[in-house]
């Protein structure tokens, strides 16, 4: 049932061709062609791919999101457009979040803001943000986890949990790519997002990991008034760093930003070991000094010491050419199986990076 809903609502935007470019569906072209549904072909490609999966519901937001982040996949137009559903995802109204609030905490919304924007600022898949201020003239942002959400989650879930078995069994690659794995390792990453006590929890570990950093700043959590379902935290001012145009008419130094990006995560990575699993352009900010200033921190990564251990091996392995030491790394982190043939395996890293190294760095 939920397969078939996924193909009406790609041939209703009329995205005909994604469904008929699987295989199995190839000799019923033309039935798909006389399904009686409003079908928008007007709007550009990728405005319809991003409204298909905002109509499909919140997992399939998320895959769109994943995508965004990496254009080099994905055709220019539907990347572009895959972008929006980074931060632009249709909100739910104000009075519903103000319910869910105050059934969170029990009492009235007077009691902890002085201020209550309804009109929300920033929607996504799981959650949306509204401003308000506390009564002590604090400037805050309110997270509110969408009502109803959870059940559309574990329906969607079934449904990915189904296609990867099939793709495990009758897909050439699903043997390699571990389509169960995958799926099994998003549902526990969807989870946590809905506790935004976690996500709380987060941000204070980060915060307090780069306290007095002048490259990177974390906003403070409110604890006080913080749950499952509502985070209160503080309000921070930026200039979104997908606007280029805006950082370089500020006088950003995009060179030092870069530079410090990258230390950032670094840091995050191999001093650390914990770090912001979802940097996508919504999620970053740069103040008008060049000081990076992060957001939404519903999903972060970890590292053991044996993780930063094999990948810094692995990443100065890389830089020197030393292939065959990749691939140990590799076979010794277990990131492969323990039989592969290490000849053969660094003959094949070698086939991929030596290529990369010839080209230019932009």
């Amino acid at each position: 049932f939920h397969l078939l809903r996924i193909i009406r609502v790609f041939v209703r935007f009329g995205l005909d061709e994604f469904v008929t470019s699987i295989r199995l569906f190839r000799p019923y072209a033309f039935i798909f062609k006389l399904v009686p549904v409003r079908r928008y072909r007007d709007a550009p490609r990728g405005e319809r791919v991003r409204m298909a999966l905002e109509e499909l519901g919140p997992v399939f937001v998320k895959f769109g999101q994943v995508l965004s982040t990496r254009p080099d996949l994905l055709p220019e137009d539907i990347a572009q457009s895959l972008s929006s559903l980074q931060d632009r995802v249709p909100p739910f109204p104000g009075d519903q979040a103000i319910a869910v609030i105050e059934e969170a905490y029990g009492e009235d919304l007077s009691v902890h803001f002085s201020e209550f924007e309804k009109e929300s600022t920033a929607s996504a898949s799981v959650a949306q943000v509204h401003y308000a201020k506390l009564h002590d003239g604090s400037e805050v942002v309110v997270k509110v986890v969408r009502p109803g959400i959870a059940t559309i989650i574990e329906r969607d879930l079934e449904l990915l949990h189904t296609l990867a078995d099939l793709a495990e069994r009758y897909w050439s690659q699903g043997k390699r790519i571990k389509p169960r794995e995958v799926v099994e390792d998003y549902d526990r990453t969807i989870h946590d997002e809905l506790d935004l006590m976690r996500e709380a929890a987060s941000a204070s570990q980060l915060r307090v990991n780069f306290d007095g950093s002048d490259q990177i700043y974390v906003p403070q959590v409110y604890w006080e008034h913080t749950c499952r379902q509502v985070m209160v935290m503080e309000r921070i001012y930026g200039i979104p760093i997908r606007d280029i145009d805006a950082l370089k008419a500020a006088g950003i130094d995009m060179k030092k930003l870069a530079h410090a990006g990258v230390e950032i995560f670094f840091t995050q990575a191999f001093r650390d070991g914990f770090f912001h699993a979802d940097m996508h352009p919504g999620n970053i900010f740069v103040s008008e000094d060049g000081q990076y200033r992060a957001v939404d921190f519903g999903i972060m990564g970890t590292l053991s010491t044996s993780d930063k251990r094999y990948l810094a091996e692995n990443l100065l392995a890389f830089f020197n050419r030393d292939y065959h030491r990749v691939a140990d790394a590799h076979i010794r982190a277990g990131w492969v199986p323990p039989d592969t043939n290490a000849e053969q395996f660094e003959a094949a890293i070698r086939t991929v990076c030596e290529p990369i190294f010839s080209r230019p760095i932009s």
